[in-house]
């Protein structure tokens, strides 16, 4: 029997600060910065986003031109949450009455006709609406609003479990979308819960309950493959990648409310098998454009030259690990989350607007591991006016920024657990309810020692977790100078009484390490295992033909076929502006001229090759 868990905060480990308490310093914040400037205030993408939902914008092609705003709503949450920008909050507020006033008299959101409903992206697109609305709830401070909002969702939602189900003459979810089994209207299952836990009606948990039934997918149970864990992601007959991400982060939902611990099982397998089969070194997964592929394997595969690494993948994988690290407390999460945010997100960012077809997109979509460029298609483009298209990569990456963020430090229920090291503070109230302030300093991810002062308004005891990162094969730490033992891939935990000026001091461990493809698929072709990686602490050090030409596609001579580093030397280079710089010569005499990766191919042109992997003998 389901034991329903009416605290629905009871399990969870770890949450983000109260909004507005850290402030940090680096590139991945310059970057949180510029998405909210460039994007998140321009108040005409929120027009033109609701606005689709007054017309049947998607008839024309079953399109999902319905997703945008909620998908940005959602990551505009996130990133309020970080800078406390009361000119978003107002923004915010402003597009979310303009939304209201588009539901019909059935209190559909939609932009589909009633004659051409439930085909396509329909209810992936009502999903978004769901999902927008109730990220907004979480910072909306007017009470009537909110409830207005609740009594639209619940509308929009009603008019969904009336047509769409299991019983007599309703049309079942997987079977509302001529796309991947319909998964993609399966991933429904999320907002339905989250409209549980905000109304306690019971009919929502029970239409949960039979998306579930369903197994996700008219062509496979996605659900109990999970569960068995005996086939990767890549062999499962529907293999699209962020779908079926999200179908998983709406069982995590229905976990907190149903104490059933295969839901639990269920999520935690799928990523660990995500992240054995699919996470490359730039922390995504497909490199077949959007798709699980054994990406793990086929990341230095020269046979594959199309686009890959979609940044909507990048940002449910985070969205995802974000839930299962605040759900589990497991270090694990947050070194995926890094990996992610460090190198693919980051590396995205169109610093340079960049325009694709007149359009200037706050990002890219693809990211190249292997020898291509930059810019080479926008993900999920969709027209919207004469003049005017935009993307799914552009709407959902505010999200991924605004999870990088709010993970750096995050409290739990005796204590509070930095998962990252960037420079700045954090803000927080004690368990004994005193004020502390967590100072971080060092140069993180630059630079591998690390001071952390602890500012408290009283001596109080209380827990504090630091992540050791899997990256870092030693670790130093000191407790106010005395050595604690630290373990790779885990949290050193320090409880103690502290007092104010106490301080916390890492040493990383930061040599260049190399990555030999073979080590990761020794069955791979032998074209493919002719490559190698260079990574320093959590980041890639890419190459970029702007700096090498065409000595990028040199080979590296190996030593019984190994590559063997003599000597790094730091470095600067005309014409790139980058985080890290390094001449690195191999015991064969030879050198190449690295960067991290997310710095390379800033202006996005077709003769501009950037790659995460290297050539070699």
């Amino acid at each position: 029997m389901a034991v329903l868990n009416d605290d629905f905060t009871s399990d969870i480990r770890l949450a983000a600060l109260n909004t507005g308490r850290m402030s940090f310093k680096g590139r991945l914040f310059d970057a949180v910065k510029f998405i909210e400037e460039f994007q998140l205030l321009d108040e005409s993408l929120w027009v033109t986003f609701a606005e689709v939902f007054r017309h049947d914008s998607d008839d024309i092609d079953l399109g999902w031109r319905s997703e945008y705003w909620g998908k940005m709503m959602r990551g505009a949450v996130l990133v309020y949450k970080y800078t406390n920008n009361e000119k978003l909050y107002e923004l915010l507020e402003r597009t979310v009455r303009d939304l209201l006033t588009t539901a019909d008299a059935q209190g559909r959101i939609t932009t589909y006709s009633i004659e051409k409903e439930f085909n396509g992206w329909d209810i992936w697109g009502r999903k978004y609406v769901l999902l927008g609305l109730q990220y907004f709830l979480e910072i909306c401070d007017d009470e009537e609003l909110s409830e207005g909002i609740i009594a639209a969702m619940c509308r929009h939602a009603d008019y969904i479990i009336e047509h769409i189900g299991l019983a007599e003459g309703k049309t079942p979810i997987t079977h509302t979308s001529s796309f991947w089994g319909g998964v993609n209207s399966s991933s429904l299952l999320e907002p339905i819960v989250r409209l549980y836990k905000l109304t306690k009606d019971k009919k929502y948990l029970d239409y949960a309950l039979e998306i579930v039934e369903t197994g996700g997918s008219k062509d496979f149970n996605i659900f109990d493959a999970a569960l068995k864990g005996e086939l990767y992601p890549y062999e499962w007959p529907v293999t699209k990648a962020y779908e079926i991400m999200s179908c998983f982060e709406g069982i995590l939902q229905l976990f907190t409310v149903i104490k059933n611990p295969d839901y639990l099982k269920m999520v935690t397998n799928f990523a660990r098998l995500v992240i054995d089969s699919e996470i490359t070194i730039l922390g995504n997964a497909g490199c077949t454009h959007e798709l699980f592929d054994h990406s793990k394997v086929r990341q230095f595969d020269p046979a594959f030259t199309g686009i890959m690494h979609e940044t909507c993948v990048a940002v449910t994988w985070m969205k995802l690990c974000y839930q299962l690290l605040c759900l589990t407390g497991d270090c694990l999460y947050a070194d995926q989350i890094e990996k992610t945010a460090l190198n693919e997100l980051i590396g995205n960012v169109n610093y340079e607007k960049n325009e694709q077809a007149g359009v200037v997109l706050p990002v890219d979509s693809y990211s190249p591991l292997l020898y291509a460029n930059r810019g080479q298609a926008v993900g999920g483009k969709k027209q919207i006016s004469d003049s005017f298209y935009y993307g799914c990569c552009a709407a959902i990456s505010p999200a991924g920024f605004g999870i990088a963020a709010l993970s750096c430090v995050m409290q739990g229920k005796d204590g509070f657990t930095i998962n990252m090291y960037h420079d700045g503070t954090a803000e927080a109230k004690t368990p004994e309810g005193g004020d502390v302030l967590i100072n971080i300093e060092g140069g993180y991810p630059v630079r591998g020692k690390i001071k952390i002062r602890l500012d408290l308004s009283q001596d109080s005891e209380f827990a504090l977790k630091l992540r050791i990162p899997a990256w870092s094969e030693s670790t130093r730490l000191l407790v106010c100078g005395e050595e604690i033992e630290a373990y790779k891939g885990a949290y050193a935990e320090i409880k103690r009484l502290w007092c104010d000026g106490d301080v916390i001091e890492l040493d990383f461990d930061m040599n260049v390490k190399v990555i030999e493809a073979e080590d990761i698929d020794p069955n791979a072709s032998e074209a493919a295992k002719k490559h190698f990686a260079l990574i320093r602490g959590p980041i890639v050090l890419g190459r970029d033909s702007c700096i090498e030409g065409e000595g990028i596609k040199t080979p590296i001579k190996t030593e019984g076929g190994r590559v063997r580093i003599s000597s790094i030397t730091p470095a600067t280079f005309e014409g790139v502006k980058a985080e890290q710089c390094y001449k690195i010569a191999f015991t064969s005499g030879q050198a190449i001229k690295v960067i991290d990766y997310a710095s390379a191919g800033g202006k996005w042109t077709a003769d501009r090759i950037i790659s995460a992997w290297s050539n070699k003998e």
